[in-house]
């Protein structure tokens, strides 16, 4: 997809709404995404080159969340760890580029929450479906942690779990919407966070199901 005057110029994305300071450095933007139409296109164009898996965790257990990746790195996990790598270890080929609207979201999304110049690398494509979850977990492969975490989410509702830099702080519960951007960074960016059993619904987009963007600069 070749940048354009609409894509740029925040008529698919940047949508007023409340936003939220979930700490130093954490900002949730509500109803931030309005042209899923095209988001969701972009994410069928991703996922057809590189299609959703249940990758295995170290423990040798199977994700229970369906995932891919697109841009210059992507997420891995297997029975070596978790790790980027430039190659889809299903085709042996390179991730699929990341689509220029993906970008200018992200960018977008990461400018409005404090953090200018935002220049993601990484761009994982989760699939959750009702009863999957996500357990707490520290973002922390990448190799720069000065840049934020972008998570965009899409479809049916989900809540986000949010605490602190030790896995034994409090967390607070988030309902995420379709549309809803959460933005995390500077001295929030190893907070740990996850996401809790989603319940059954339906959404006119997605179907029985909750698309969720993330971005990073892992590289």
């Amino acid at each position: 997809m070749g940048n354009s005057p609409d894509l740029l110029s925040g008529d698919l994305f940047g949508g007023v709404g409340d936003e939220a300071m979930l700490g130093d450095g954490a900002v949730i933007l509500r109803g931030f995404v309005s042209g899923d139409a095209a988001l969701m296109a972009a994410v069928l164009a991703v996922t057809t080159q590189a299609p959703l898996r249940h990758m295995i965790t170290p423990g040798g257990f199977a994700m229970s969340v369906a995932t891919t990746s697109c841009g210059a790195l992507g997420w891995l996990s297997d029975r070596s760890g978790y790790r980027y790598g430039a190659l889809d270890p299903n085709s042996g080929r390179p991730w699929p580029p990341m689509p220029d609207i993906f970008r200018a979201l992200a960018q977008s999304a990461a400018a409005r929450a404090g953090f200018p110049g935002f220049q993601p690398d990484a761009c994982l494509i989760n699939r959750y479906v009702p009863g999957t979850r996500l357990t707490l977990h520290q973002d922390k492969n990448e190799r720069d942690f000065l840049s934020p975490i972008v998570s965009v989410s899409l479809g049916i509702p989900a809540v986000f779990l949010f605490g602190g830099l030790t896995r034994t702080d409090k967390t607070s519960r988030i309902g995420l919407f379709h549309g809803d951007v959460v933005v995390w960074g500077g001295p929030s960016r190893l907070r740990y966070h996850g996401i809790l059993p989603l319940k059954p619904a339906e959404h006119p987009l997605t179907g029985a199901c909750r698309i969720n963007l993330t971005f990073r600069h892992a590289g």
